[in-house]
């Protein structure tokens, strides 16, 4: 929780007296306003009544003596005095009562119960709004009686009350960190576990192939070094380069399956691309489709050549198949922070379905499998990246087809 917030002050400090009553608890402070009140109740009297009731007297005195009352009994003289003093003793007492009533209503009530009570409420509808500068009562207006307690109390609890909220606040922010580590965690797992499976089928087919593949590859060469003919020279040699590319395609099967320990060292991105590129470019398609390469020279990241070459190679296939027939463009350009270098590959195909989208680098997920690929290429890419610590993504664009975005460690 952070510093304390500041405390509102509602009122000036109170004068010694009225602080002193105050802080009496509840039972002393009633004692002292009962005895209060009859005190100043006798002093009424005293000094109200008896010197009204003398005055009376003395008149009737007076009025005795001058003979006005001579037809009057003693009893009736009495009787008058006394239901005099009757109304005086109501007089002073309704009178006493009502200043009573008034002190208590319009200053000691509202004084030391009233305003106490108001600065809680008003720091309850604080706590409930959120509101942390204002939810703790003021330590000066509160009073040392049972109401003070009270008040000093709520003030530890809610202090204690929005600590445990913080430190619950920082294990849950820890819990979900960790719950998204372990999410991530068990991703590359399962990848690495795809990766190996993948591997030991690369490896079983490329053994399967390379020896009926040699055996091919044989006897065309033969075949073209005893005939003669154009037209079959065309054919074999046509035989020839299929048979190279079967054999080119389960070496890289192998390559695929084979854990390596590879050395990594700076390497220029720009290169890279462009050997990817003049690989790709034996494609018919490629003589018709526009390449640029947006790379700053020098630009190096960590990791293996022909590894990262085999990246590029298998994006810019990917890129070169999405793209249409005539008017087809491929981008590649890249960006730099201190830490690490990102290389985008975008073309203007069709895009990635939305239902692909989401497994786009899943074995064997591709939209043309009948044709043209077998949707191992960016399994292949991700996988090789993931070895060099680095991230792939793969995203449409929004004025139309994809981008397949490679983030590797920069060099230095």
């Amino acid at each position: 929780m952070g510093p304390k917030a500041p405390f509102r002050r509602t009122s000036g400090n109170p004068s010694g007296v009225v602080r002193l009553f105050g802080d009496l608890k509840i039972r002393p402070k009633l004692m002292v306003l009962h005895n209060v009140f009859f005190l100043v109740l006798s002093l009424a009297v005293y000094f109200a009544l008896i010197p009204v009731f003398e005055q009376d007297v003395r008149q009737v005195e007076v009025r005795v003596l001058k003979g006005t009352t001579a037809a009057r009994s003693s009893d009736a003289v009495y009787e008058e005095l006394i239901q005099r003093a009757r109304m005086n003793l109501f007089a002073v007492l309704a009178t006493v009562y009502v200043a009573a009533v008034l002190l208590l209503e319009l200053a000691i009530m509202p004084l030391y119960v009233y305003r106490p009570i108001s600065a809680m409420l008003r720091a309850d509808e604080a706590s409930q709004r959120d509101d942390r500068a204002n939810e703790l009562v003021e330590p000066a207006s509160i009073p040392g009686d049972e109401i003070g307690q009270i008040m000093r109390s709520r003030n530890t609890t809610v202090v204690e009350l929005r600590r445990q909220e913080d430190q619950l606040e920082r294990a849950l922010q820890q819990l979900t960190d960790t719950a998204e580590a372990l999410r991530v965690k068990n991703e590359q797992l399962e990848a690495q576990d795809r990766l190996v499976s993948l591997g030991i089928l690369s490896a079983s087919v490329a053994h399967e192939l390379n020896t009926p593949l040699a055996v091919l590859q044989g006897s065309v060469e033969k075949m073209l070094e005893v005939t003669d003919d154009e037209h079959t020279r065309d054919r074999l040699a046509r035989m020839l380069r299929v048979t190279q590319r079967l054999r080119t395609i389960s070496e890289s099967l192998v390559g695929f399956s084979r854990v390596r320990t590879q050395r990594n060292e700076p390497v220029q991105v720009r290169p890279l691309v462009e050997e990817a590129w003049n690989l790709v470019a034996i494609d018919d398609k490629a003589a018709a489709t526009k390449f640029a390469l947006s790379v700053d020279e020098g630009l190096t990241v960590m990791g293996n050549a022909d590894r990262l070459v085999q990246v590029f190679v298998n994006l810019l296939r990917n890129a070169l198949n999405a793209v249409p027939a005539s008017g087809g463009a491929i981008l590649v350009r890249a960006r730099a922070d201190r830490h690490r270098v990102t290389i985008d590959v975008e073309d203007n195909g069709p895009g990635i379905p939305p239902e692909v989208l989401p497994d786009i680098f899943e074995a064997f997920v591709s939209t043309r499998l009948d044709a043209r690929g077998t949707g191992l290429g960016l399994t292949v890419a991700q996988g090789i990246v993931h070895q060099h610590g680095g991230a792939i993504a793969a995203s449409n664009r929004p004025e139309g087809g994809a981008c397949l975005e490679v983030s590797l460690p920069r060099a230095g």
